[in-house]
């Protein structure tokens, strides 16, 4: 059985001081500014670890990037439309708004490649799948989310666009435009940067769950609305696993295009997602917002470590389809 994800572990402690000891009085705005910079130096290490060679790599595989692009940006949140317009008042606003923000987010990189490598699957188009996920979702993600408020009345105001561009976009671009510069030393140091990304999102979940907290975020969320929303998460990760691994046969993938498809088109980033919260949504709602991306985040990751270990051992020819080289 899969054991907890350390990270998430750290989440949880994470929320666990801010429900003890939220940040409140004069440290409020030193924490708002230091969540801003953290923001800015996540999406600017991003930009200049991203190799440009490796975007390239698997770009000649278009249909299967096509298939995850689709799944990520308009099946998921398809999806969840779906489930709020079928089940309205299963959960409150803030927590629908959330499982709706989840639906928006691109892929992961990590763990999509991980996953793809260990059922055998076609890793280099994985590579290039989940970076340009992660590449688009910087501006489709705002977009979509965006729309599915403007379905509930709300929108993106001017001034979240305006911090999206100074606190995504722009140190995301700078990070790609000094990367020939110092892409090697973030790739060389890449562990410890990786500690960096994670201390980054830690600060963001204490300030963020501080705020809520202080505006009696438990008094408001009874434990039967946690498993609620776990059981929404589960039916969006079981439908979009169905629908990538059989709509990927019915399209007549190769296998490993076919592992590709499932483990790229059904993750959804907590890295990127939680800052990204941070930027669009108002600091009193992002703890409740990010609630289902935490749980979803634990749930991916242990149904596709068991999947991934599945695919490993299946014989080459599965569904019909006769394994093949995979392409780059």
């Amino acid at each position: 059985m899969p054991k907890p994800d350390p990270f998430l572990l750290s989440l949880i402690a994470t929320v666990a001081l801010a429900s003890v000891l939220p940040c409140r009085g004069a440290a409020v705005p030193v924490f708002s500014v230091l969540t801003v910079l953290v923001i800015a130096v996540m999406f600017f290490l991003q930009g200049a670890r991203l190799s440009r060679q490796a975007m390239l790599a698997g770009l000649g595989h278009w249909r299967l990037h096509l298939a995850i692009l689709g799944c990520t940006f308009a099946v998921f949140p398809l999806m969840g439309l779906a489930l709020h317009a079928l089940l309205p008042g299963l959960l409150t606003p803030t927590l629908w708004l959330g499982v709706l923000f989840v639906c928006a987010l691109p892929s992961t990189v990590q763990s999509s490649i991980a996953f793809t490598s260990i059922g055998r699957g076609n890793v280099p188009a994985a590579v290039c799948a989940a970076t340009a996920s992660n590449l688009l979702g910087i501006a489709i993600t705002p977009v979509l989310v965006g729309l599915l408020l403007s379905r509930n009345g709300a929108g993106i105001s001017a001034h979240a666009v305006l911090d999206i561009v100074l606190q995504l976009l722009l140190p995301f671009a700078l990070g790609q435009v000094l990367q020939p510069r110092i892409g090697g030393w973030a790739l060389r140091h890449k562990r410890l940067l990786s500690f960096t990304d994670r201390g980054s999102i830690l600060i963001v979940v204490y300030t963020a769950f501080s705020e809520a907290v202080v505006h009696g975020l438990w008094h408001k969320l009874p434990p039967s609305m946690l498993a609620l929303v776990l059981l929404i998460d589960a039916v969006l990760l079981a439908g979009i696993l169905l629908i990538t691994r059989y709509g990927a046969r019915a399209l007549g993938f190769a296998r490993a295009d076919e592992i590709a498809i499932v483990f790229c088109g059904s993750k959804k980033t907590l890295a990127s997602g939680v800052p990204m919260a941070g930027v669009l949504f108002p600091p009193a709602t992002v703890g409740m917002v990010v609630l289902p991306l935490m749980i979803f985040h634990q749930l991916q990751l242990f149904v596709c470590a068991v999947m991934a270990r599945r695919y490993a051992a299946e014989p080459a020819s599965v569904g019909g389809i006769e394994q093949v080289q995979p392409r780059t």
